[in-house]
């Protein structure tokens, strides 16, 4: 080793602890880094892999997988900033999806598809199974479509093929699943298209048919690094076993405390056995948390360590004890709601910015009661995991009209976008021409060049047909000559989408004019800075962006997400709301031990996104479906020792500080108004939020601005939940929220 290389060598090594820097020169073998919360794994992983190319490897003999692309993005980044940009741009790094289908457009061939395959989402596939259904005579009623699109995937995570899948199908409903998955693998082949899941099991079925292609990429990745291992499923696992089985050389960085991902089919053996599967394997813990103060890394392993399943490790910081963990309780989820926005403004005035904090909650559905009171304080906020841009309907359709370009063979973006905008081709001319092109075995953009032998179709329909049909064609040939984006420019403004709404001109439709539009320069400025640019791998860096990666989190707006969402992120403030039995653990009809570990892991991701401050608060009462259930504090908050918090009940108007301690130490089973007077001092219980009570009782008359008159036949619920059933003249029963319905006694 040169003295160039030792310099070198010191300056990526510089600001490493000693497990960092152990962790980072470990370069042969197997390598379990067991990775902490806050530990800075990002830093491990970029300068592990520096310290590599600096000790003679080549950077395009490196992969580097992760789960979303802008970890992906991160780790090139920080690379080049070690290695420089001429080093980095040559390392494989990406997730698993992105490495594996570029790698499956090189060596197409080997698998029967053309390497301008499409790549189907999560709409796509539902799409097709929904198609799937009527050629079946099914309704959707008797099958839920994402319901059959879920199974499916599982599936696929497990390695269980159709054919597998038809032999053990016993139900009727597993026996119309199994027809279902046999059909839709048949569909997206014929439309030269694969799925998410099938990107990684096409990649190991090339790899295990082709031992000449499986040399080839094994002695092309010399040095295999995975982000996040603790997430990785069963088919991740086995393209990392075949690829890394000649030299071994592979280092794998997780949680298992972290994982929260079974219900994606994220495996959690595959980090605690991944000493078992490669014997040799080192182990380094970076247990050190550069991120929390003491109190919340406490409160964290108090709760985590009640898990079985686990790899031992116990966090520790040199930062300050810091505050205590507030827990609140509330009356209910509107209380809770407005609390929360009067927490936010305290900060602010603290000296926060509105970016400084987060939201979290278990469920989607708790969010819109809390952003209809930020909004009433008009607090900013962003949701993140919400509609992605690119599943707008207008994007979806543009989408679909580029995809007929690079892949003239998918049916279903044929499909989304014959009638976008309307061109006279009906439902039953569509069918029509299905039937025929199924019978000639043409894809639809063929079978339109052969309308005239279809006489079912005829008039403006069969012209249109031809119309469209050589407009993709045209461009497809000058697109092929030439990777421009005035070629795309072109053909997007021919099909008169955009034209389709400046006629309709509302605000809504200009709106999705100026989405479109935005969509194009996202297009050209890809074209202009991207060498060898080509439409195709456009499509395919947009299709598997994930809504992490689509969200601008650099705005100063306070963030509302799910728990799952909150992964990989962090805040100084961070607020988790529901956290109260029935909700958090979510309630279901059979929680076994795993689901119970997963649902406390989840918890456990929650709190350590907090820097500073982290807040705690639960109901008393919520609203489920219609009717309102009596709630308790989650078991997780009895497993945070009381040393650790400051807890406080609230009085309606104001908050008292817990008394009786040992409750918090017990497992509640819910409570009623009974319990509550043996939970609360006696002094306090007078100062309970009183039962709601209104002037409006049953037998009344009331007057409704839309519904008329009506009778009161029923009344139920208490508080902000009342909820009353009136009899209307002429229209019948309706079950009305008395807070919304504003109702006029005659």
């Amino acid at each position: 080793m040169n003295s160039n290389l030792n310099s070198n060598n010191d300056i990526i090594l510089k600001g490493l602890n000693d497990k960092q820097t152990e962790a980072v020169k470990i370069i042969n073998g197997p390598l379990l880094i067991i990775a902490g919360a806050g530990s800075g794994k990002t830093k491990v992983l970029t300068h592990r892999i520096a310290y590599i190319i600096d000790n003679g490897t080549r950077p395009s003999n490196i992969l580097a997988l992760t789960f979303t692309n802008k970890a992906a993005n991160e780790l090139k980044e920080r690379i080049s900033n070690l290695v420089g940009e001429s080093k980095a741009k040559y390392i494989w790094a990406g997730t698993f999806h992105s490495i594996f289908a570029r790698i499956l457009r090189i060596e197409a061939k080997s698998i029967n598809y053309s390497s301008n395959f499409s790549i189907y989402d999560t709409d796509d596939s539902a799409s097709v199974i929904r198609q799937i259904i009527k050629t079946l005579n099914l309704t959707e009623k008797s099958l839920n479509i994402n319901a059959v699109r879920n199974k499916i995937s599982s599936l696929k995570n497990k390695m269980i093929s159709s054919m597998d899948y038809a032999l053990k199908a016993e139900t009727s409903e597993e026996k119309f699943v199994a027809e279902i998955y046999k059909k839709y693998e048949i569909n997206l082949k014929n439309n030269n298209a694969m799925d998410f899941d099938d990107i990684l099991l096409n990649f190991i079925n090339m790899l295990r048919s082709d031992k000449n292609l499986l040399t080839k990429y094994q002695e092309q990745f010399k040095y295999i690094l995975i982000d996040e291992y603790q997430d990785t499923n069963k088919a991740q696992y086995l393209a990392i076993k075949l690829l890394s089985k000649s030299h071994n050389n592979l280092c794998v960085v997780g949680d298992d405390a972290q994982s929260i991902y079974r219900w994606r089919g994220a495996d959690i053996s595959n980090i605690l056995d991944f000493q078992e599967e490669f014997p040799y394997c080192r182990v380094v813990r970076l247990e050190q948390n550069y991120r929390s103060t003491k109190n919340i890394l406490n409160a964290a392993h108090s709760v985590i360590s009640n898990n079985q399943r686990q790899i031992p490790k116990k966090l520790w910081t040199e930062n300050q004890v810091g505050d205590k963990i507030d827990i609140f309780q509330y009356a209910d989820d509107r209380e809770e709601a407005t609390r929360v926005a009067n927490l936010i403004n305290d900060e602010i005035e603290n000296g926060y910015n509105f970016k400084d904090i987060a939201i979290l909650y278990r469920t989607n559905a708790q969010s819109l009661v809390l952003e209809n009171s930020l909004r009433s304080k008009k607090i900013p906020y962003l949701i993140i995991g919400g509609t992605s841009f690119y599943k707008r309907k207008e994007i979806k359709d543009t989408l679909a009209y580029l995809t007929l370009l690079v892949n003239p063979s998918d049916n279903e973006a044929f499909r989304r976008v014959i009638n976008e905008p309307p061109r006279g081709i009906g439902l039953t001319s569509l069918r029509n021409l299905e039937l025929f092109a199924e019978y000639n075995n043409l894809n639809l953009i063929e079978a339109c060049f052969e309308v005239d032998n279809i006489p079912e179709i005829k008039g403006k329909a069969s012209k249109s047909a031809i119309e469209f049909a050589s407009k993709v064609n045209e461009y497809s040939r000058q697109l092929i000559n030439e990777q421009s984006y005035d070629v795309i420019f072109d053909y997007i403004l021919g099909t008169d989408l955009i034209s389709m709404f400046k006629e309709i001109g509302s605000s809504d439709a200009l709106d999705r004019i100026t989405n479109i539009e935005q969509f194009l320069l996202d297009i050209k400025n890809y074209f202009e800075t991207n060498e060898n640019p080509s439409l195709s791998d456009y499509l395919q860096q947009i299709t598997l962006v994930s809504d992490i990666d689509d969200k601008d989190l650099t705005g100063n707006n306070v963030s509302l997400m799910t728990l799952h969402s909150a992964k990989g992120l962090e805040y100084p403030i961070v607020i988790i709301t529901g956290v109260e039995k029935g909700l958090f653990p979510l309630e279901r009809t059979r929680l076994d031990q795993e689901e119970l570990e997963e649902e406390r892991r989840l918890f456990y991701v929650g709190v350590t996104r907090a820097k500073s401050k982290l807040s705690l608060s639960y109901c008393m009462r919520r609203a489920k479906f219609g009717d309102v259930s009596v709630q308790g504090p989650s078991k997780f908050v009895s497993e945070i020792p009381v040393e650790y918090t400051n807890r406080a009940f609230s009085t309606g108007g104001s908050f008292v500080p817990q008394r009786q301690e040992s409750y918090f130490k017990s497992k509640p089973q819910g409570i009623n108004r009974d319990e509550y007077s043996q939970i609360m001092p006696d002094e306090n219980y007078s100062q309970l939020p009183p039962i709601a009570t209104n002037e409006l009782k049953v037998g009344d008359w009331v007057k409704h601005s839309n519904f008329g008159r009506g009778k009161i036949i029923q009344k139920t619920g208490f508080g902000a939940q009342e909820r009353v059933v009136v009899n209307f003249d002429g229209i019948g029963n309706k079950s009305l929220m008395l807070q919304f319905a504003k109702l006029t006694k005659m």
